[in-house]
């Protein structure tokens, strides 16, 4: 059975913090929302999204995960960002599993021991439900590791251009629900910066 058969065929509406299992107190949700807003800030061009919630019967985290970032709409994203620049964090409480999954954009700065070197940072301190803290190391590696392929791409830049070409973009899917879903904010400028 495929994604959509399984996790449903409806458009999602998100905030890339979403809670859904409530396991981050109020003064934590700032410090997370501060964390992924400065990487972020680092690198304008991609996003990170941290999802919580009990999947139940799932029995692959890392396709939910994958189904999660292809099928929403992140409301507090800006819409010229693709969903295939994101970084979404999956936890489920109930089950004690993890993922992290990324966007075919960022396939030549990341790569699956990556993923796993962050979940492993995290690993202790959801284990003792410390949930934030958790989150808190795992975006921290995660900020380290994507300095250091900034850097390398810099010195090396044909090694981190994409191996493949992109296939259609979901950029219209995702501006037409975000367009649905968004409040009339005063965006500022910001320059990207190339990693």
């Amino acid at each position: 059975m495929d994604a959509d058969g399984r996790f449903g065929e409806e458009e999602l509406s998100l905030r890339c913090l979403t809670d859904s299992a409530g396991i981050l107190r109020r003064g934590e949700r700032g410090r997370v929302e501060v964390a992924m807003e400065r990487i972020s800030r680092r690198f304008p061009q991609l996003f990170v999204a941290v999802y919580t919630g009990a999947l139940g019967e799932v029995a692959n985290i890392r396709q939910f995960g994958f189904w999660l970032l292809n099928r929403s709409a992140f409301e507090d994203v800006p819409v010229d960002k693709p969903n295939e620049a994101g970084i979404l964090f999956t936890i489920d409480p109930e089950s004690k599993a993890a993922g992290v999954v990324f966007g075919y954009l960022l396939d030549p700065f990341l790569e699956e021991s990556d993923t796993f070197e962050c979940l492993s940072r995290a690993h202790g301190y959801w284990l003792e439900e410390r949930y934030a803290d958790g989150i808190l190391k795992a975006l921290a590696h995660l900020e380290g590791i994507l300095c250091k392929r900034s850097r390398q791409a810099r010195r090396d830049p044909e090694h981190f251009q994409r191996k493949v070409l992109p296939a259609a973009m979901m950029g219209d899917l995702v501006r037409r629900i975000r367009d649905g879903h968004r409040n009339a904010a005063v965006t500022e400028e910001v320059t990207e910066v190339r990693p």
